[in-house]
Parts: C-alpha cells; structure tokens; sequence
C-alpha cells in the first residue's frame, strides 16, 4: 500500500507551467524532433510517449487497474476485494467478510459476482484501442522520417521554379483585388466617377500586355487562338501556361466589364437590368472561352509519339472526349444567357400600370421614395425596377411576402463578379 500510495503521489504532482492539455509538454525543441507526434499527442489522440518508448508495453498491465480499484470502495459499501497469490484466500475469508459484517448486510444474500468476463471485455476493448493507438503512432512516425527529405525536395523544386511561382502568386492576387475592385464599382451605380474607371482599366490592360511581353518566346499566344504549342510541354510548363492564360483572360474580361459600367454608369431601370444582363453574359462567354482554353496545350501534351502512336492515341481521344462533355454544360448556359438578353420583357413580373401604382401607394417598399419604372411581380407587389432588378441578383423571393418570384435558371453575375475558380483541365 506505501508503493501505490507513493506512485499517486507522483502522478498528481503539478505540472510545470510549460506543460498544457492532456499532460503534454509543448516545447519548441520536443515539437522540431517530432512535430507530427508532438501535434497528434497535443491533441489527445496518442499518449504522451515515455522517455524509453523502448522499454513501453503495447499492452498495459490490469494489474495496476486491479489494484487502483481497491482504493475505489467507501465505508459503509458492499466491496469486492480480487488479490492475486497466496493473499487470496485471506481476502475472501477477512476482509470482504468484515466488510460485510461492518455493512450490516447478510453475507448469504450478497450475490456472487463474477469479474471475469467484465475484465476480458474490458481488456479486450483496451487491447483494440492501444493497437489502433500505435498504428497512428507508427504512421506519424514515418512521416517524421520522410518530412525532412521532402521539404529539402520542395526547396529545391521552388528554385528551380521561382520566377514561375512568383508570377502566379503575383496575377492570383492582382486578379482577386481586381475582382474586388470591380464589384464595388458596380455596386456604386450613379455614384461611379468615369476618371476612376478609366484608370482601373488602363491598369488592368497594362498589366496584361506587360505579362504577355514577359513571356513572348514561350508559345503563351498560341493557345489563345485555339492553336497547340510548337513543341510538346513538360508537365510542369504546361500548367504553368493555362494558369497565366487562364488568369489573364479574366483579367481581360474585367477590363471588358469596365467599359460596361462606364457605358451605364447613369443607368436606371430598365438600364440597369440590362447592364446585370450584359454583365451576366460577358461572364458566360468568358467561362465557355476559358473551358476550350486549356484544350490546345494538353492535346499536345497527350499527343506524344515517344509513348507509342496507340497510346497517345488513346490518351487523346479520351481527353478530347471528356472536354466535350463538359463544354455541353458550358454551351448552353451560354446560350441561356443570350436568350434572356435578347429578351425586353421582365421575367419575374410585368410594368405596373397608373391604377395599380396608385392602389399600392406610390411608395417602393425597398428604397422607401416615389416608385420609378414600377414593376408587377406575379405575386402583386409592385417596386421600383431598378430597386427589385438589384434585389433579384442575390434573391428568387418577394422582398414582402417571400413568395418564389424569379425561377430557377442562370447564376447571376449582374454584381460585376468573375468565377475565381482555375480551369486546368
């Protein structure tokens, strides 16, 4: 009993202040040896490895459990006393027997339970989870071996590739402030100043002119016009190619988009939905263009004689087959929005006529002033065009009665947005 009483002893000792949760000393030197198992330990999923992880057991002892039970009894309490050796036999006919006595409960009606299957169960269960324990640890020590060995590889592939990685960061994120950029311009409606959009796109068709100068003498221009490069790509450069292609005719389209909010910088009403329509258009084209973009460099990547004339053969025809069914999609939203530009009509209502105005009040329900070019949704509310034109770019319901006004088709891009996703492939 002083050998248990002296190991729990130890095992509520306080903690240092460096160490946090689950007991784990978290130090810049333990984490630089071994960050995944310092990370995975951390966080409670392994136990806190010993100094001598040689010496450790896979599988704990039940001993120790068996002996931390005894303590676990309170006067007053039926107990069960499992010894182990010789002491046996004195448990059963002493203490447990005393316990009994001391309880005041008859000892020939106390049942007889039997500890076995509970500790195969629970051992079992142990055993499972110390295996599934160590697998991870196993695991996380291989990347631990390997970690180092590929970082040094990562190092040395970025400097091979620095300038390629420095220009995509650079146009990623020229084209994602653009992006922003361009939104609020849209968002502004009369307020936007014709200086303001005339440098933004000055900026934006310097930027693309300087990239494309940049890199005259490797065959960028080509897949432009939907021509194959000279020569057969690496691997690498060919998806550097459609990155720069791909970044920079969205660049190109936002200045296009420019020059639309320049031409409807004081729209109203009906031009206001139809700047949404423009700008919703000059997006889908954009995506049907950037979806054939990258089909002239990958089939010359994929035609290589040097693999075999069947082979490359076969990679080919499957690409082009696979693009072709993903640029279906792409045609008919295309052609979903041109129909609805070529379309005068409102279709999410009707223009309201004086009676109606004046049965509703004459007063818009969104901007709160005197209705300009009303609007008759089917649901009978009646606002502003240009107030409910720039409410159903985000919504399909009545601002009032929330009921399902617009239909289902076409993504808007009327708030001046460009699709950030990359098309690689």
């Amino acid at each position: 009993m002083d050998t248990l009483d002296g190991s729990e002893n130890a095992n509520i000792s306080p903690t240092s202040p460096n160490s946090t949760t689950f007991g784990v000393q978290f130090s810049p030197l333990r984490f630089f040896q071994s960050p995944v198992s310092t990370l995975l330990e951390y966080s409670g999923l392994l136990r806190v490895r010993p100094d001598n992880p040689e010496t450790e057991p896979l599988v704990a002892d039940n001993n120790t459990n068996v002996s931390g039970d005894i303590n676990s009894s309170s006067s007053g309490e039926v107990s069960i006393r499992i010894t182990e050796g010789e002491d046996s036999g004195e448990g059963e006919g002493g203490g447990s027997v005393e316990e009994r006595e001391g309880s005041g409960v008859d000892a020939s009606t106390v049942p007889t339970v039997s500890a076995e299957d509970d500790d195969d169960d629970a051992g079992s269960n142990n055993r499972d989870s110390t295996y599934q324990r160590f697998d991870i640890q196993q695991v996380a020590r291989w990347i631990e071996q390997i970690l180092p060995f590929s970082l040094l590889l990562l190092f040395v592939f970025i400097r091979q590739h620095l300038q390629g990685f420095f220009v995509t960061i650079w146009i990623t994120a020229f084209m994602f402030k653009s992006n922003d950029i361009l939104r609020k311009q849209t968002a502004l409606k009369g307020e936007r100043k014709i200086d303001v959009l005339v440098g933004y796109f000055v900026v934006f068709v310097i930027h693309v002119i300087g990239i494309y100068w940049w890199y005259r003498n490797d065959d960028l221009f080509y897949p432009l016009l939907m021509v194959p490069p000279k020569v057969i790509p690496p691997f690498w450069h060919a998806i550097f190619m459609i990155l720069v292609n791909d970044t920079m005719v969205r660049q190109a389209a936002m200045a296009l988009k420019l020059v639309l909010l320049m031409y409807y910088k004081n729209g109203r009403g009906h031009n206001f939905r139809r700047q949404g329509q423009m700008l919703t258009l000059v997006e889908y084209t954009l995506l049907l263009y950037r979806g054939l973009l990258p089909a002239p460099v990958w089939y010359r990547f994929f035609l290589n004689k040097d693999y075999g004339s069947l082979f490359s053969s076969l990679t080919t025809g499957l690409y082009l087959t696979f693009k072709l069914t993903s640029i279906v999609e792409k045609v008919k939203s295309f052609y979903t929005a041109l129909k609805a530009l070529s379309k005068k009509e409102v279709h999410y209502g009707s223009h309201a006529t004086p009676e109606q105005v004046n049965a509703a009040g004459d007063l818009c329900a969104i901007c709160q002033e005197k209705m300009h070019a009303p609007i008759l949704l089917r649901c009978k509310h009646i606002f502003c065009e240009d107030c409910v034109s720039e409410w159903f770019e985000r919504e399909r319901t009545c601002p009032l009665c929330r009921a399902l006004v617009r239909p289902a088709d076409l993504r808007s891009f009327g708030d001046g947005s460009t699709s950030l996703f990359f098309q690689l492939f």
